[in-house]
């Protein structure tokens, strides 16, 4: 059974949530709805995404399977504001 996605707002050029959480080794989804009336570019370069938002548009994007770990993510047009950490942690439910 797929997992639900992963879903972040993009609201006055910042992610809420701004810290996500991921099961490492596997595919997951990450769902980002922008609000704001401007588009925005959601990049990582540390789990290698980047796709254009429109403005009051949502998007989708595929990630992983990935390394435990802690990953950056940003709103590339406004970096300073929109920026998050993805979180991998391990899948086995324990250290």
């Amino acid at each position: 059974m797929a997992a639900p996605p992963i879903v972040l707002t993009l609201k006055d050029h910042r992610f809420t949530p701004s810290q996500i959480s991921a099961p490492a080794g596997q595919r997951f989804v990450i769902q980002v709805r922008n609000l704001d009336p401007t588009p925005e570019e959601f990049e990582s370069y540390d789990f290698k995404v980047e796709k254009i938002m429109a403005p009051r548009a949502t998007i989708t994007v595929q990630v992983g399977p990935l390394k435990p770990g802690t990953y950056k993510f940003v709103g590339d047009y406004n970096p300073k504001l929109a920026a998050g950490v993805l979180t991998v942690v391990p899948s086995s439910g324990g250290k």
